[in-house]
């Protein structure tokens, strides 16, 4: 959920292209890096955005998604940074240690990348998992040559994207075969 509200931020932002990386490294830790060429924020705004009392929406007065992820990666022993320049985009980089008892499961990736892509047709997304061993990628591009003519709005490719993503996950994360 965390990645999927991080997503949904960078299209907030106007953003055109958004790429998403989880690399498992060394074992022991996962670096997440979300970046995006959205509006991007002055530094006033990125030394804030950690803060939950600090939302740029106007319909609350309170922004918890970048809070609480950074503070779900600071229990694992990790941490959160934010980089960002204005009319340029931003990158986000998570660090979270496997091993702690306070890591969250990486959740369905398989339904967060179905619903961003078929849900912004407009956008192109860029997906990759990667370990020491495997690797997974991939784009809107590749999924609109691979579907031809078909919608990617189409309810039947959203189901696609989701077991695609899933397969592959399982093929990184675990070995086994697709």
């Amino acid at each position: 959920m965390n990645i999927l509200d991080i997503a949904e931020n960078s299209l907030a932002a106007g953003a055109r292209n958004i790429s998403i990386l989880l690399e498992y490294q060394d074992c022991d830790r996962l670096h997440v890096v979300i970046s995006d060429d959205g509006k991007g924020m002055d530094q006033e705004t990125v030394s804030m955005v950690t803060n939950p009392f600090y939302t740029s929406r106007t319909t609350r007065n309170v922004g918890l998604g970048i809070p609480l992820l950074k503070m779900a990666a600071e229990l694992t022993g990790g941490s959160l940074t934010i980089e960002s320049k204005l009319h340029e985009g931003t990158v986000l980089t998570v660090e979270f240690c496997n091993s702690s008892i306070d890591m969250m499961p990486l959740g369905d990736m398989g339904q967060t990348m179905s619903a961003l892509v078929s849900g912004h047709e407009e956008v192109n997304f860029s997906y990759c998992l990667t370990n020491e061993q495997r690797s997974f990628e991939m784009t809107t591009a590749q999924l609109k040559e691979i579907l031809v003519d078909l919608p990617i709005t189409t309810p039947a490719v959203a189901v696609f994207i989701r077991d695609y993503v899933n397969e592959h996950t399982q093929y990184v994360l675990a070995g086994q075969e697709i």
